[in-house]
Order: structure tokens, then sequence, then C-alpha cells
């Protein structure tokens, strides 16, 4: 059977517009075009670790609505359990995206019925958590949940994976001890260790700091420059493949969930952090969050041009 990933959080329809730039405040801009497309940070972590091997369950909220109807079907459609997805008196979540020319992207996020995820309604699905190898959360669930979640991880004795997104503060400092692998990007790191992250070697000094905050294991991702990794005893730099970037949504969220699968699968980190930076780097060269997340025989076809 295939290792079992277990992703608590978020499930939002993502709103997608593309302009030539980003607007400027109170700015209006003309936009090229429109799409509604599944996403959410927890939802497409969970459909890359799917589509990258891994048997995944899903834990999370979605509205009485005909995006929560989609939301769930997107998560059908690759085989995901959905056990544990609950639908509640709520409007589902969203997320207001523009992206660029440039393929950069600025989000704003609602989070609707992913706020009705509390610790009490994750309790009522702890069979799923005892069957994991791997458990994955983010930062756009109650913080509630998230350190609860995390805890109990740590109780079951599952590896733990915190996406720290998006995040604009420092964590709890007793959630540290509950995470084996701590993956947030530059910005993520700058607000987590109150350090500026800009370059390969900022990010050094504030994986460093984070470990001194109590982080087990740092991955922090770094875009086109690849990713860091930190542990206390090294710090080890790994290279992002080439690609033409079209649209960068999704791809951290490619990365955690390939990562997980690729661990939880049996590979060793430094094998799991490769194989997270091509299925990320593959998605980058297409457009919208789920639609751009690669497959296994993709990633494994994968040659740097």
């Amino acid at each position: 059977m295939p290792a079992k990933v277990v992703v608590i959080g978020s499930l939002n329809m993502d709103l997608v517009t593309r302009a030539p730039r980003l607007p400027r405040g109170g700015e209006t801009l003309i936009g090229q075009s429109f799409a509604t497309v599944s996403g959410g940070k927890g939802a497409n972590q969970a459909v890359a670790a799917a589509r990258l091997g891994a048997q995944v369950s899903m834990v999370g909220c979605v509205g009485r609505d005909a995006y929560g109807e989609a939301l769930r079907d997107a998560l059908l459609a690759e085989q995901i359990d959905c056990q544990a997805v609950s639908t509640v008196d709520d409007s589902s979540g969203v997320a207001l995206i523009v992206v660029d020319d440039n393929s950069q992207n600025a989000i704003v996020i609602v989070a609707g019925a992913n706020g009705a995820l509390t610790p009490a309604l994750v309790g009522c699905f702890d069979s799923v958590l005892q069957a994991a190898d791997v458990i994955i959360c983010q930062l756009e669930v109650p913080d509630a949940t998230v350190g609860h979640a995390l805890k109990r991880g740590r109780e079951l004795g599952k590896t733990v994976i915190l996406n720290p997104a998006p995040a604009s503060r420092p964590l709890p400092a007793h959630w540290y001890a509950n995470i084996d692998y701590l993956i947030p990007n530059e910005s993520e790191a700058s607000a987590l260790s109150g350090l500026p992250v800009d370059s390969r070697q900022t990010a050094q000094v504030a994986a460093t700091r984070l470990i001194e905050m109590g982080a087990g294991k740092v991955i922090i991702t770094l875009g086109a420059e690849g990713s860091l990794f930190a542990d206390g005893q090294r710090l080890e730099h790994f290279p992002a493949p080439l690609v033409k970037a079209v649209d960068t949504t999704a791809a951290g969220d490619t990365f955690v969930g390939g990562f997980a699968a690729a661990l939880a699968s049996g590979k060793s980190e430094a094998e799991a952090i490769r194989f997270g930076q091509v299925a990320a780097a593959l998605s980058v060269t297409r457009a919208g969050a789920q639609p751009s997340i690669p497959t296994l025989g993709e990633v494994q076809a994968f040659k740097t041009p």
C-alpha cells in the first residue's frame, strides 16, 4: 500500500485573474482573463501528495454552497479520502488572486468555512490521524486547531510537517517541539525569525535562528534559488531545476506535498527535497493551483532542459 499522508487544513475556491502587473493602491486595471480553480493550501498539498504517489486523507471544512461541492468533488477526483471533510453552514473559503506578466501573484484570502475547523471537529476524525504516516498542517485554519493537530501528531508518533503559511508573526513557542519539519518560504521565515530573508545568506541566518527557537529541522524554500535545509548540525543548499515560469501559484504547496509523499515512501531527506523541487518546478510552468500540480510519472520523467 502507498504511504499514508493526512492533510489538516484549508479548502478554498481560487478566483484568479491575470493582469499586466499587480495593481497599486486605489488603482483599477483591466484584466486579461478570469477563472475559478479549486485551491486552498491544505487541499493543494493533498492533491500534490496524491498525484505524487501517496494515499491521502483530507481533514477540513467546506460551505453548504456550490463552491463547497466543487471543492469536495475535486479531491474525490484525485482519489483523496474525504470522510473528514465536513460541510458547515457558512460560505466556502475563497482566495482572490491576481497574477502578473512576470508570474508573480498577490492573494487575499477569506476563510469562510475554514474557520469552522475546530480542535473538537478534528478530534472526531482521530482514527484518520492514527492511520497516517505523515501529517501536514498550514495556517489557513484556526491557530488552536493547528496547535491541536501538531500536538496530536506528536502523541501518535507521526512525522509532522508544518508549512507556516500565511505567517505574519512568530509561532507559539510550544508548537516547535511538535514539529519535525518546518517549511516556510522567505517571507514566512522572516516573519517567524524576525530577521530579513532576501538571499541565500540571510536565509542561512534565519534558519539558524529558527533552530535556536526550537525548530527541529527547517527547509526554507527560496523560489528560483531552490531551498535551504538546516537541522542544527548542517546547512545545505539545494539548487532549483531550471524552468520557464508561467504562474507561481501553488508552487510552495506542490513542494510540501511532494516532499511529504517522498518522505512517507521511504526516501531520504535529500531525495525528498529534490523530488519536491522537481514537482514545484513543473508546477510553475503551468497556470492555476491544482491544475498545475504534476503527476508522479511527470516528475520521474523530468530532465533539466
